[in-house]
């Protein structure tokens, strides 16, 4: 039965129109736009950046560098979301790419590294090569600049198959995205029309968590849970129950405002976590004083709720909605390493 355009249909329409636009059918983007150039995964495999990793696929391509210290781990850490949520088809119908902007720099090991901080799975590959043929590919995807840390902070969307790109920004809302990379498939905008029935998630959480929309949870649900959770355990970087106890709330507050200046300082705290989450640190996020103490206490808040609920003999694990998720899913600071 042929069916009409629906609200999830336009929604997707106005978001890729805000983040860019989309190139239609008629897109130039094909195997007469991209380099067919060899590069080089993580892996070390030698591979053709078009035959082998655009040709026929829906994408999501990233732009990074591995000693960044600002947005390439979180921009990764939150790709990494969008991954879990779209598990079924990473691998199959959906791949992601991260190119490095520094080839001089990232050898296939740094990569390596990096990448398995994130992601271990199928499906993701992160690319380095000659310097003017990745740049060549770069420039190709709009991101002209040869400076590493003046690099496009965005995300790149495509299906080959149909020549339909758009930019995305990863710090949009994480369904936006997921919506944003699924419309990608004709197949899938066929057979879906109610959002809810793709963007629920499923992931563990403490029954009776009153679900609110403080400052402190906002930042932690945006910046945060990328890289974290409070309760769940040891993610990307590290769980953060009971941080604002285990830790001095000055030396959280200098660990939220500028890492780098405590890693500068040979700070052996940092030291220690920059060693056990080995290929990923803190980066630094432009967080305010009056943010970082809204998150500080959102933390002590969400963390002594827990203690509360696993003190009840009847507290359990179930799996809750999203909103709920923004107790847990959070970014990373801390944990005894």
């Amino acid at each position: 039965m042929k069916r009409g355009p629906t609200v999830l249909m336009v929604i997707t329409a106005i978001l890729f129109t805000l983040c860019g636009g989309v190139a239609g059918a008629s897109s130039r983007w094909g195997k007469d736009y991209f380099p067919n150039t060899e590069v080089i995964t993580q892996d070390g495999q030698k591979v053709h950046f078009y035959d082998d990793l655009i040709k026929g696929k829906i994408v999501l391509i990233s732009f990074i560098f591995t000693s960044c210290t600002d947005l390439c781990p979180l921009t990764t850490a939150r790709i990494t979301q969008i991954v879990e949520r779209i598990q079924d088809q990473i691998g199959k119908k959906i791949f992601v790419i991260s190119i490095t902007v520094d080839p001089e720099n990232d050898t296939p090991e740094k990569l390596k590294t990096f990448a398995d901080a994130f992601y271990k799975g199928p499906g993701w590959t992160f690319i380095t090569g000659k310097p003017d043929e990745i740049r060549a590919i770069n420039s190709k995807l709009g991101n002209k600049s040869d400076v590493a840390t003046d690099h496009r902070n965005e995300i790149v969307l495509g299906n080959d198959s149909t020549g339909e790109w758009a930019r995305n920004s990863p710090f949009a809302d994480i369904e936006n995205i997921e919506l944003a990379i699924r419309d990608m498939d004709p197949a899938w905008r066929e057979a879906y029309f109610a959002p809810a029935t793709v963007l629920a998630p499923a992931t563990a959480n403490y029954q009776g968590l009153k679900v609110e929309r403080e400052p402190g949870q906002i930042l932690f649900k945006k910046i945060c849970a990328p890289c974290h959770t409070v309760g769940v355990g040891d993610r990307i970087g590290p769980d953060l129950l009971d941080v604002t106890t285990r830790r001095d709330q000055q030396w959280l507050q200098r660990m939220i405002i500028n890492p780098a200046k405590l890693r500068a300082e040979k700070d052996p705290t940092l030291a220690a976590l920059d060693a056990k989450f080995k290929g990923v640190r803190m980066p630094n996020l432009g967080m305010s004083p009056t943010d970082t103490a809204d998150l500080i206490s959102y933390l002590s808040k969400i963390s002594a709720e827990i203690a509360d609920l696993r003190a009840q003999p009847e507290a359990t694990h179930v799996h809750h909605h999203e909103d709920a998720t923004a107790h847990h899913d959070h970014g990373s600071m801390d944990a005894k390493p």
